[in-house]
């Protein structure tokens, strides 16, 4: 989500007359887009800002701005922790940025502009991509309130984009090239539940979908030139029937889907918020691979959760290894000022939190390992991104399962590419093959 509003940001400052740098020492304005989802991401943000503002005096009139969640969270305060900060924007006022680097421009400092839960959010539709795939928002907030979130405060209350816009913005990126898009929500299967995103004059679901997220699935899938379509994230309580048969039936649908689990025990969810249990997650996962075979499941996890004990950790380690997950993030339980968690005792202790991550990373990676020796052998249609970040002379790609497949390429082949690729080998997080 971060990176679509970076790039949102980015193409708006370039309409205006501004040129991207090529780094950040050749840059006169220098925008940090902050996250708030755990400690860390905020340390980092604020360590950053500081050695920018620091190093004003070595490119006099270089401005440092500040934008997203962690500047909706902290407000004018940001101000007192960087005081040579030129501006700070909060979340779902992206729209603001190019005039208030017009004012900064001017000589003004430590403006701030943060945005109420009322306000109607911007939601740009400007993009700066140059290659072949796209984020595309169409759900903004979040109103779920998980015990350990900070979401909805930063991000404020779901906002429903109109199915129009998005088909729309979709139509645009593909006469520029793009053939893969990623819907992103913070919730993405609530999308339509607190808004009428479809209107009477909008088409019939030809598949007579009435779910708003399924019929949105649909008519992504019909524009011409989008070849495959992702999103997230997504919750258990969404994955319906209905959607299942969506993304069984739609071609362009890719079978994958992170869904989030945070714990396997039942106490700990409860305690989480997370409004389902262990039983009706597995279900979930189930019925897609049912409908699909081939679906892989990425997930999230947290450990050393308040309360959490040994015997809850190991009913995530067995949600794990029964759900198979192609590959997980797992973070260490971080609280965060004024969520109903952080009033919680945080009664495990950081040596046991890194330990249960520890466990957990290497779980992963022995699951990762299963799943992709099972595909040695198989044909893999891969979405070709171009050179390898680890080595320029073989190139990368996506499968429909988001996993990385590498391979040698030929004189001819181009990024945006669907290639067939034979898997000969892999690793717990990546594919290696030859193209046919």
């Amino acid at each position: 989500m971060n990176v679509r509003d970076s790039d949102a940001v980015a193409a708006m400052l370039i309409a205006a007359g501004h040129q991207q740098a090529v780094n950040e020492n050749d840059a006169d304005l220098i925008i940090v887009n902050s996250c708030s989802v755990r400690g860390k991401a905020e340390d980092k943000a604020i360590g950053k800002l500081g050695i920018l503002c620091s190093a004003k005096h070595k490119r006099p009139g270089r401005k440092v701005g500040l934008m997203g969640c962690m500047a909706q969270r902290l407000g004018t305060d940001i101000f007192q922790k960087i005081p040579l900060l030129d501006f700070s924007v909060g979340t779902r006022r992206c729209g603001a940025i190019t005039n208030l680097v017009k004012r900064v421009e001017t000589g003004e400092t430590n403006i701030f502009e943060i945005s109420s839960p009322e306000a109607t959010p911007d939601v740009p539709d400007s993009h700066n991509e140059t290659g072949h795939s796209a984020f595309v928002t169409i759900l903004l907030g979040c109103n779920r309130r998980c015990a350990y979130c900070i979401v909805p405060d930063v991000r404020g209350p779901e906002f429903n984009r109109p199915a129009s816009e998005i088909i729309a913005e979709i139509k645009t990126l593909t006469r520029h090239g793009i053939r893969e898009v990623t819907l992103l929500g913070q919730s993405v299967f609530r999308y339509g539940d607190m808004d009428k995103v479809w209107n009477e004059n909008d088409p019939v679901s030809p598949g007579g979908f009435t779910e708003p997220f399924s019929r949105l699935l649909e008519a992504v899938a019909a524009i011409p030139g989008i070849k495959r379509i992702r999103f997230t994230s997504g919750h258990p309580t969404g994955c319906t029937d209905e959607l299942v048969r969506a993304m069984s039936s739609l071609p362009q649908v890719c079978h994958h889907l992170h869904l989030p689990v945070q714990s396997g025990s039942d106490r700990i969810l409860k305690a989480m918020r997370r409004g389902y249990t262990r039983a009706g997650y597995l279900d979930a996962i189930q019925r897609l691979r049912i409908a699909m075979p081939d679906f892989a499941i990425t997930s999230d996890v947290i450990v050393g959760f308040p309360g959490e004990s040994v015997d809850d950790f190991e009913e995530t380690r067995s949600l794990m290894e029964i759900a198979g997950f192609d590959n997980t993030f797992i973070f260490k339980y971080s609280p965060r000022p004024g969520t109903p968690a952080a009033e919680m005792n945080d009664d495990v202790c950081d040596d046991e939190k890194r330990r249960r991550n520890q466990v957990l990373l290497a779980d992963q990676d022995k699951l990762g390992q299963l799943n992709n020796e099972a595909l040695i052998g198989s044909i893999q249609e891969v979405l070709v991104d171009g050179p390898s970040l680890r080595n320029a002379e073989r190139w990368a790609g996506r499968t429909p399962g988001n996993k990385i497949a590498v391979f040698t390429p030929t004189d001819s082949l181009k990024p945006g590419t669907l290639a067939k690729v034979r898997i000969i080998k892999a690793a717990p997080q990546t594919l290696y093959g030859e193209l046919i």
